[in-house]
């Protein structure tokens, strides 16, 4: 499992009981055997591939963990529905428990980042049953909301967020693959290394000048080497419409979690690990609190001056974190389970 070769690792795509075809990782331990090895299920984010935890699998394996890392609906080579109604987090959370009904494993430990964090989050509402820990990389829990907060509502109240507007627009779809390796320079972006406030995308209407702007550079520095940033260009190149409908998913997850009255805790005797970046401006203060009080079994860890990125920025802490973690839990799964 070399990170840089995307093909030494174990590939696998199966149509899945939802009817949708999934691609993802699937890395076994020597001698794996279901009752004594963990499974471990890796939700990546936006806009990111299974390959986002090219550097945990094989570090987790070698611990004595299988590693799933499935390519996202609508991501890499997994099922790309047009219609946004496909990709809300109910219908995501049932693909990936049937995800883990064709590994034949009924519960996993539970791992997210970015939208893969919400989404991981939400697996742990609508699947309570299936999930041995629950861990969150650099979105924090927000539960259910009763009240529908419009995109353009939480636009205004956090202006950071504002690129969502864009994503929200169907225009988005064709515009960022016109210009996607400076769209992968901009998501993937090493904040250390320019300070350039034209190049900061977040601010309502910023992202598609930003794009469409002759001077902005396609060689930004970012986080990737030329390897790995060559293979997203790559993959991302498949299709930008499934990834940005997740951002046109906000009024149907509402009425479907509303419908289902989803609870706003998570089960109390759930393990839960929040690991966050003290650079990443998503992970505020204020919602990281918020979290608190939703989570019985809360633990955190501040990885000190990284940013979003952490599996790539903060790669090594991140793997020894996770493994160190699992390994003191004592109640999370079967006493036949052997430490990690």
């Amino acid at each position: 499992m070399d990170p840089l070769k995307p093909e030494s690792f174990n590939h696998r795509t199966e149509i899945l009981s939802t009817g949708r075809a999934y691609h993802f990782v699937d890395q076994l331990p020597v001698d794996y055997d279901p009752k004594r090895h963990p499974t471990i299920l890796c939700v990546h984010g936006f806009p990111d591939l299974w390959y986002g935890w090219r550097y945990q699998i094989g570090p987790w394996v070698h611990r004595g963990c299988r590693v799933v890392a499935p390519d996202m609906l609508g991501y890499g080579g997994s099922a790309k529905p047009t219609d946004a109604q496909e990709y809300t987090s109910k219908k995501l959370c049932a693909d990936l428990a049937a995800l883990l009904d064709v590994l034949g494993v009924r519960r996993a430990i539970v791992i997210g980042h970015d939208w893969g964090s919400y989404i991981a989050g939400r697996f742990a509402l609508w699947h309570p049953d299936r999930l041995l820990a629950l861990i969150m990389l650099s979105v924090p829990y927000t539960p259910p909301s009763r009240e529908y907060l419009p995109l353009t509502e939480v636009a205004k109240r956090a202006p950071n967020l504002g690129y969502q507007l864009y994503f929200n627009d169907q225009k988005s779809s064709h515009e960022i693959p016109s210009h996607l390796e400076k769209f992968v320079g901009l998501m993937f972006a090493d904040v250390s290394q320019y300070t350039d406030k034209r190049l900061d995308f977040t601010p309502e209407g910023a992202l598609e000048k930003i794009l469409a702007d002759p001077q902005t550079p396609t060689g930004l520095p970012t986080i990737l080497n030329d390897t790995e940033r060559a293979y997203y260009v790559q993959e991302l190149g498949r299709g930008m419409h499934g990834p940005l409908n997740y951002y046109r998913t906000t009024q149907y997850r509402h009425e479907e979690e509303l419908a289902a009255r989803v609870p706003a805790a998570l089960s109390a005797d759930l393990p839960y690990l929040f690991l966050w970046g003290t650079h990443d401006p998503t992970a505020t203060p204020f919602v990281i609190n918020k979290a608190r009080k939703f989570i019985e079994k809360y633990q955190d860890i501040a990885i000190e001056g990284r940013g979003h990125w952490l599996m790539v920025e903060a790669k090594d802490e991140v793997t020894k974190h996770v493994a160190d973690w699992l390994e003191h839990l004592t109640c999370s799964y079967p006493r036949n389970v052997s430490k990690l």
